[in-house]
């Protein structure tokens, strides 16, 4: 297992950059992935009931196989509209594709549902344009987990979700692999009613919490006196199945092809897998981008992309943890740190 890089985020991976931006009245917000010069990208859905935008283009059979940005986003549907700041953004500076005299910003966008969270929705316009422009522009190396982004009003099962991320380096080589994920997933990120983590085994020193194994007697329960936070019965949200939906990027310097960019979007599906019960569920719109920036050859070996989607999977459950682990209690969705008492 490679040892996660200095920030122990997805911008450990050379030219890529993160912002966000979130509005606390709705809460809701937007994450920006930024490239710094396009990359290669494709995508992989799983969730049964998926939002998103410019998808199809990623489809290694079509013609357009860079990207600009990609573009996480609250709101539902509603959020969609956060990809027309993103290019509004990219386009004041002349980025995007070059056709004839006009620049095209290519910029695939998924959302997840926040909408019954208790934030002021009453919106005349969606909100997301503003926002998407806003975080394109605060797009850094550093940036902020837990309530932030895309992952502010994000729920994860009985817990408060939030924006996770992570990432895996290999000195001698020069190979990097990043996560970032909003949580909001149907499914659990805890082993029932105990403390650990599903993606406990891949942790790397204290990223979340750095608790025992969950063996007999070494499991981390509920405090008795605080059993109302397995559930809230008046939370609307989470007795509504279809208020879900995990959505991610992976990242790489690694030089792919359109094909191999899908392929490791689905390789690092199983990031999802290890870390979220259930997970892909009818109710759910979980979907992973893929972005490689290209800046290092794996060269001729036939099992480099195979371990580096075993890489980039290992990143994504780790930063699904991370993003639980980061948040703080919000409205009827208790933080790990509340429930847990840590």
């Amino acid at each position: 297992m490679l040892r996660h890089g200095p920030r122990n985020l997805i911008t450990d991976v050379d030219g890529i950059l993160v912002g966000n931006a979130e509005d606390h009245r709705l809460r809701s917000g937007v994450s920006v992935v930024l490239c710094e010069t396009p990359a290669m990208a494709s995508v992989d859905v799983r969730g049964g009931a998926p939002g998103t935008r410019e998808t199809d283009l990623l489809d290694p059979s079509c013609m357009v196989d860079r990207v600009d940005a990609v573009c996480l986003s609250g709101g539902s549907a509603y959020g969609l509209s956060s990809a027309d700041g993103v290019m509004r953004w990219l386009r004041e500076r002349g980025r995007g594709l070059a056709v004839a005299d006009v620049v095209v910003p290519i910029v695939p966008t998924a959302i997840l549902f926040d909408l019954l969270n208790g934030g002021d929705k009453r919106w005349d316009w969606p909100p997301y344009r503003e926002l998407a422009y806003d975080a394109t522009g605060r797009a850094a190396r550093d940036f902020a987990l837990g309530n932030a982004g895309a992952g502010l009003g994000a729920k994860a099962g009985n817990l408060k979700g939030g924006l996770g991320s992570a990432s895996a380096v290999d000195p001698a080589s020069g190979l990097q692999v990043g996560a970032l994920v909003a949580v909001n997933a149907r499914g659990y990120t805890t082993m029932g009613d105990m403390a650990q983590f599903w993606a406990w085994p891949l942790e790397q020193g204290k990223e979340f919490g750095g608790l025992p194994p969950p063996g007999r007697g070494l499991g981390l329960a509920v405090p008795h006196d605080r059993a109302d936070l397995i559930c809230d019965p008046a939370d609307v949200a989470r007795r509504d199945p279809r208020a879900n939906t995990t959505i991610a990027v992976v990242a790489t310097n690694a030089r792919l092809d359109k094909a191999s960019a899908r392929r490791l979007a689905v390789m690092a599906q199983d990031g999802l897998v290890r870390a979220i019960r259930p997970v892909h569920t009818p109710q759910d719109g979980d979907t992973v981008f893929a972005v490689a920036t290209g800046r290092h050859d794996l060269g001729h070996d036939a099992l480099a992309l195979s371990e580096l989607g075993t890489l980039a999977a290992d990143c994504l459950a780790r930063a699904v943890a991370r993003g639980v682990y980061n948040a703080e209690t919000l409205g009827a969705a208790p933080s790990w740190r509340e429930k847990f008492g840590r």
